[in-house]
Parts: C-alpha cells; structure tokens; sequence
C-alpha cells in the first residue's frame, strides 16, 4: 500500500486518519483537542500527556489513549518519533471513554507504523479496511499498566494535590497537609480515595516514580534518579519501582 490522495468527497469513508512528526526533549504540544479519538504513540522517546484529569507517561512499548473531545498537550520527555492514529468517533461504540495507558504489542506497533505509512485509511479499500480492523481488535486487547496520574477533583484534595507536586514543606505530613488543604486528615484521606483510588500518601510516590522514570528515559543513572528520589540506595530505589510498576526499571526500558 501506498499513500493515496483523498479529497473533501472521500472524508464520509475514512475511518484511520494518521500524523508522523519527530521531536525534541522538553518540546511540547500545547493545550488542544480532536473531534476523532487519538493514540498517542511514540516509535522512539518517551510521551507525557496530561488533561485536567489527570497524567500519563509512556515509552515505546506503551501508547497512550485520547478520546475525542478531551483537551490535553503533550510533552516529550526525551526526543521521539511520534506516529498517531486518529479513529473516527463512530467506527466502534466499545472504545473507552476515558484517558489510559495501553500496552503496545509488537503486532500493533507494526500495524500502527503501516497505518502511518499509508497515510488515511479508506472504508471502501478492502485492504485499509481490513487493517482498520486489525489495529481496533489489537488495541481491544491491549493491557492497561498503571502508568497515569488522576487528579483530584474536590477543591481541598485539588490543593493538597498541588501542595504535594510543588513540593512544599507541609507535603509529607499529613497534619500539615490537610490544614494546608482545608480539611480534616480523615476526610482528606476519603476525598483522595474516592477521586484518584489512592491516599495522598500512595499518590506523592506514584508521582515521584513518574517522575523518575522519566528522568530515566532521559539518560538519567539509576543511583543518580535514586539519590534524587530519596532512596539510600539505588537497590532500595529498584525495589520499591518494581513494587509500584511491577517490573524493574531495566525490563520496564526493555518493553516489559
């Protein structure tokens, strides 16, 4: 397959729209959204992509989910190659409605780079359908790591949150933060649950690990991230990512 020419008579009947662009460490995309669902993949380098819901973060082997209509931007936390998908809203009512991380397989990494290659893909082409339909099944199987940030909602666990990423003194106790916050400890606790499925606790670690895989797949040395991340050493570093994300930081870079 080649690319075609399609023309404003053709739009009806495309179902697979595609983008390919390459990037540099720090660039960004800012703030926008698309009337067709997105997967955010990189070929090479790592994404973060971010909505008013919450974060997300992925390396090649992991492709992030945007449905149609959700503000987000993008930011590249290492150089990359960024090959998206574009699916129209109608070509399937099982896709999810919310913004996840989702496992990129080595068959869907190859029919995504094909789709990239052809350019749009065309209902009425037997074969772009039949590739169309690949790229759905494969992606209905892909797994969910949890690799994304929810924020908070509520006012108070919104400012506890913000207290916690921007590192202020009262972040680490949870007294401190919930006063800060303007809430009782208990009820903070149950906002944070309820909003984001974890304590403030579980969700200042889930952030910091974020942030040190990212600063990982920037080139960043395990004891440097360690030390940077409060670990006394990079094995303890090691076993609590590997607790959080379920593999070490070497298999995670590995594909898993």
């Amino acid at each position: 397959m080649s690319r075609k020419r399609h023309t404003r008579a053709d739009e009806p009947f495309l179902i697979v729209r595609t983008l390919a662009s390459n990037a540099r460490a720090g660039e960004m995309v800012d703030r926008h959204r698309h009337d067709w669902h997105q997967l955010i993949y990189a070929s090479a380098g790592v994404l973060h992509v971010s909505t008013e819901r919450g974060a997300w973060i992925a390396p090649p082997h992991w492709a992030i989910w945007v449905p149609a209509g959700v503000e987000h931007d993008i930011r590249f936390a290492t150089g990359g190659r960024l090959r998206t998908i574009y699916l129209r809203p109608d070509v399937n009512a099982q896709l999810p409605r919310q913004c996840t991380v989702v496992t990129v397989s080595p068959l869907l990494r190859e029919l995504i780079l094909k789709a990239v290659d052809v350019g749009m893909l065309d209902r009425r082409e037997t074969v772009d359908l039949a590739l169309a339909t690949l790229i759905l099944d494969e992606f209905r199987q892909s797994g969910t790591p949890p690799f994304a940030l929810p924020q908070p909602e509520s006012p108070a666990a919104s400012r506890a949150a913000a207290l916690i990423a921007a590192g202020a003194s009262p972040a680490r106790d949870m007294a401190a933060l919930a006063k800060a916050a303007g809430a009782g400890v208990r009820t903070l606790e149950r906002r944070f649950r309820a909003e984001t499925g974890m304590s403030p606790a579980q969700w200042r670690r889930h952030r910091e690990m974020l942030a040190a895989l990212e600063r990982l797949a920037g080139g960043a040395a395990i004891k440097e991230v360690a030390d940077h991340a409060g670990y006394a050493a990079p094995s303890a570093f090691v076993a609590a990512f590997r607790r959080q994300f379920g593999v070490t930081p070497g298999r995670y870079f590995q594909g898993g």
